[in-house]
């Protein structure tokens, strides 16, 4: 608050009493000073909500509004986070769409893509094994298994069982396998 705003809310006497020099114009004055921050945040609020304009210390707790915080899931809390900031960005501008697709493959494949920015993800139901599905994680996304795991466990449905598998890369399709399924 400005100083003319705190002297107006005081009663007349007092407002009298505030002049230049005095002792209650100085208490005022610094009533300003210590308010000038907070106003300076109050100003600008909707920044902190609005996931490309927030501070990036602040993106990872916006996760949590948007039910995407076993993303940044770490066991300690000085871990450096799972994924850069720009991803964690898409994920809280996107967690209504997530979440209302929660629990299908569409939703599954579009939280993947999001946190990983890799495309190629295949989502495949066995029809010999009902409620199992198997991830298979392109090779861009290869060494990102453990991230790529936790947002299935999070994003498939709770009687469904799954399987991540890296695909194999490209040169190496070429090549015959000695391994069996």
């Amino acid at each position: 608050m400005r100083r003319a705003a705190i002297e107006r809310l005081l009663p007349a006497a007092y407002q009298r009493a505030a002049g230049p020099g005095s002792v209650l114009g100085g208490l005022l004055d610094v009533m300003e000073a210590l308010h000038a921050p907070d106003e300076a945040v109050l100003a600008d609020v909707d920044a902190l909500f609005a996931p490309y304009r927030t501070p990036d210390g602040f993106v990872a707790y916006l996760t949590r509004w948007v039910a995407m915080d076993h993303v940044v899931a770490a066991p300690r809390a000085d871990a450096p986070l799972p994924l850069p900031v720009g991803r964690l960005r898409d994920l809280v501008a996107h967690g209504a769409l997530l979440a209302r697709w929660r629990g299908t493959p569409y939703g599954m494949r579009t939280a993947l893509e999001l946190a990983t920015g890799v495309t190629g993800f295949v989502l495949e139901e066995p029809a010999d094994r009902p409620f199992h599905v198997v991830v298979r994680v392109p090779p861009a996304a290869a060494d990102r298994l453990a991230l790529v795991t936790r947002i299935v466990e999070a994003e498939k449905p709770a009687a469904v069982t799954v399987e991540v598998t890296t695909d194999p890369s490209p040169a190496s399709q070429d090549q015959p396998s000695e391994e069996s399924s």
